[in-house]
């Protein structure tokens, strides 16, 4: 950093977005500063679950073990009509990406108290100013200098940045100051999100219910630290006026089945569903992360997450480019990877929400209850499927028969010492080859090998079980998951990115990605 910039990065909006890309920034080496217009976390729950990917970031930036002490392990989805019959269930086999349930549900203010708590350890490297009304975003050459006035005091100050993050939610500021367009459309049905603490337990609590129907769909949800939500969409003849306390909300769960014996309603509040993204996610310097670049219905509990995976994503690529590891050109891969990935996501949220509305025919229910058949990958539904790369830094074929664009699986490995661990804390960060049963830098030529060089690459031949390492940096495949992975695609050899998505293979180039 030289002295004309206050941080390399300034973040617009710290939420879960906004603390991610922190926490990422920070980890990797390099400082940021934060503006955040409140003083206090927002209260109201939001964002219902996270999953195993989600997870998997949150242990790169070493924040796992303290979220998972505030998270609860989600049993199932389900999708039942009121008389009780159930059109479609979505279970939680064992995860492949290091967790042991797949998917957690959330209170969102709880974890969002510890990733701040966490980005505080951070201190050296992370500032973060409350408070802080963003007025202005202007770029030069060498940086972005973001204008804010302090809500309490009205005193009006600058911070100076190599790059900028625009994470500040839907109406995002950012957005509108460098010129970016949210195109989509909003939903006509107002919902009225209704937030309970539980004081008994009922059959099936730890269900995620979607009732399904056409007239009154609900989303019956089991929040983590004692909390239970129930989403419900007025009728057109009624109006947030009608349910001004939560006297008259009552009726609406007492409909249901639900009473002061179960719950004690906590708050309640209004929100109609957003199907909408940005024109594009960069300006120059600055780049726009959830909510401020995408907006999608709340049916695959994808919205949050979806924003800390672009944080992640950004925030790795940002730091490397920013301490000179990486060319500038790197930064194009972030909307190219992340967009597809959120376009995904909104349209399997869409799918998602005709089946509780009950707007699907006979024949589109069965094709999404359709298992395929000789599948190279096996299949899982997509809501709950290990993620893959639709495209960006990838070198190869896509599809259920590639390795290409796949996150490898992260299993309990051994190392040559007699270290057991997850993968990810034996690799470590950057990039590494893994090579069955092969030091896979001998497959390479000596130019594609000075090339992975340059990239502070790794070479890790992983061995069976059953076999002696042959060097100090080899791994084994202590439950038998690495080994049988690459050869179900024919691979010898695979490129992980830091995010450990295989960048390349041999079998289609081992070549550093153009």
């Amino acid at each position: 950093m030289t002295e004309s910039h206050d941080a390399d990065v300034a973040i617009v909006g710290y939420g879960p977005t906004g603390v991610i890309a922190a926490l990422t920034l920070a980890k990797y080496g390099v400082s940021a500063v934060a503006l955040e217009r409140d003083e206090d976390i927002y209260p109201r729950a939001r964002a219902v679950t996270v999953n195993d990917w989600t997870m998997r970031i949150f242990q790169d930036l070493g924040v796992d073990e303290r979220i998972e002490k505030k998270i609860d392990p989600q049993r199932a989805l389900r999708w039942v009509t009121y008389d009780g019959t159930e059109i479609m269930r979505v279970e939680h086999p064992p995860s492949t990406l290091g967790r042991r349930p797949r998917f957690y549900n959330i209170y969102q203010p709880t974890m969002e108290v510890e990733l701040r708590a966490a980005a505080r350890d951070h201190g050296d490297r992370v500032a973060v100013h409350y408070g802080a009304e963003v007025t202005g975003v202007d770029q030069d050459a060498d940086g972005v200098t973001v204008a804010w006035t302090h809500t309490a005091t009205g005193e009006r100050r600058t911070v100076r940045a190599r790059y900028a993050i625009g994470a500040d939610g839907g109406s995002s500021t950012v957005r509108g100051q460098v010129g970016c367009r949210l195109l989509g459309d909003t939903g006509d049905v107002t919902w009225v999100v209704i937030d309970c603490r539980v004081k008994r337990w009922w059959p099936d609590r730890d269900f995620l219910t979607f009732w399904s129907d056409k007239e009154r769909p609900v989303v019956d949800i089991a929040l983590s630290a004692g909390n239970h939500r129930w989403e419900i969409p007025l009728k057109p003849d009624e109006s947030p006026a009608d349910y001004p306390t939560s006297a008259e909300v009552w009726p609406l769960l007492k409909a249901l089945g639900v009473t002061e014996k179960d719950v004690e309603i906590h708050q309640h509040a209004f929100y109609k569903h957003h199907t909408r993204m940005a024109d594009t996610w960069r300006r120059g310097r600055v780049f726009l992360a959830g909510d401020a670049a995408h907006l999608m219905p709340p049916w695959a509990g994808a919205g949050m997450q979806t924003g800390m995976r672009d944080a992640h994503d950004l925030g790795w690529k940002l730091a490397r480019v920013i301490k000179g590891e990486l060319p500038e050109s790197w930064l194009d891969t972030y909307e190219a990877e992340r967009r597809p990935n959120a376009a995904f996501y909104t349209a399997l949220a869409t799918q998602l929400g005709r089946v509780i509305k009950q707007e699907l025919s006979e024949e589109e229910q069965a094709a999404m209850n359709a298992v395929p058949e000789d599948t190279v990958t096996p299949f899982e539904p997509p809501l709950t499927a290990p993620p893959v790369l639709a495209g960006g830094w990838i070198r190869g074929p896509l599809g259920d028969a590639s390795i290409v664009g796949r996150m490898i699986p992260q299993p309990i490995a051994g190392d040559a010492i007699g270290r057991m661990a997850r993968l990810d804390d034996l690799l470590g960060d950057g990039f590494v080859l893994l090579g069955d049963d092969v030091d896979p830098a001998t497959l390479l030529t000596a130019e594609e090998k000075a090339d992975w060089d340059a990239l502070g690459a790794r070479y890790v031949a992983v061995r069976p079980k059953t076999a002696y390492t042959q060097g100090p940096g080899e791994l084994i495949d202590l439950d038998e998951v690495l080994l049988p992975w690459l050869r179900r695609y024919g691979a010898r050899a695979v490129a992980l990115r830091p995010d450990r998505f295989v960048a390349a293979a041999d079998i289609s180039g081992l070549a550093v990605p153009a």
